[in-house]
């Protein structure tokens, strides 16, 4: 014969695995490319993980011909809560077609990093960025901002010189 107390330590063990398995399950499904690439972002850019934090790239996407150009990188948490860049590195290596250049980031308001260079907004633009926020290594996330993305995306506001929107 079991005692309650077996019974209850029964049941909560249950509800404790089947808790663990479905909070793993979703974050999983929750940060992958495919999944970030469906939703709607705070700044109108393609977002991905990096580690622990989010990186939001936003490039403008009215450049038919390379040409200087701003593009910001905003540092979020898995929560979306901003994280300071103060004292930040990075960089951002650009690829397009047999084009390549290499932006440095340098912090700009809050939780944002922004660096000017020579790009055109094609669909195959891939962006590798890198970012050592003050006293931690150096986080790496892939993107391609420009390719595919829904209809809400190409839409938003484009990144342009004379921005001073600041998060």
């Amino acid at each position: 014969m079991t005692t309650p107390n077996a019974k209850r330590f029964a049941k909560c063990l249950t509800l404790a695995t089947l808790l663990t398995a479905l909070f793993a399950s979703t974050g999983a499904l929750a940060h992958t490319d495919d999944y970030l690439d469906t939703q709607k972002h705070a700044n109108g850019g393609q977002m991905r993980m990096a580690g622990a934090l989010h990186f939001e790239l936003v490039v403008a996407k009215d450049n038919k011909a390379a040409k200087e150009s701003p593009l910001i990188v905003y540092v979020t948490d898995h929560a979306d809560a901003k994280v300071p860049t103060a004292g930040a590195t990075g960089t951002v290596i650009l690829l397009s077609g047999k084009d390549k250049s290499t932006i440095t980031l340098t912090p700009d308001g809050d939780n944002r990093l922004k660096g000017i260079g020579k790009y055109a907004s094609a669909p195959d633009l891939k962006a590798i960025v890198s970012i050592s926020l003050a006293g931690k290594p150096a986080e790496q996330a892939r993107f391609t901002p420009l390719a595919a993305l829904p209809a809400a995306k190409v839409t938003a506001p484009a990144v342009n010189a004379h921005s001073e929107h600041k998060h």
